[in-house]
């Protein structure tokens, strides 16, 4: 990652909205409502950081299917962790994001399907 990478990421992370999104879909996926809720804002401010997020891959979108047969999108984490290291140059950002393999995602996903857990 190059040093503005790195600047960018932390930049995303400055904003208290960002924060709460990463905080609120780590422990499970949510829907863009859900996330105005938690974070008292608006749907708009809410899509604005799921999009500067995404850009920085830094959360990622889902799909999942409601017991009625809708479809709906969901955003989770994918950002795992965030080292900063102060270093003679000036400093090292290290950003480390969880990555779900294809085994695991198949399974994920049949299971949302066929209501298993």
């Amino acid at each position: 990652m190059s040093e503005g990478d790195g600047e960018d990421v932390l930049t995303v992370l400055d904003d208290d909205y960002a924060k709460e999104i990463l905080v609120q879909t780590y422990v499970q996926p949510r829907s863009a409502r859900r996330l105005a809720e938690h974070c008292d804002a608006s749907r708009s401010t809410i899509y604005r950081r799921i999009e500067r997020l995404q850009t920085h891959d830094l959360l990622e979108t889902r799909q999942e299917i409601d017991p009625d047969g809708h479809h709906r999108e969901v955003y989770a984490t994918s950002l795992q962790r965030v080292t900063v290291e102060l270093t003679d140059d000036g400093y090292d950002v290290t950003i480390d994001r969880a990555r779900e393999d294809a085994a695991s995602r198949f399974t994920r996903l049949y299971e949302e399907f066929t209501g298993e857990s």
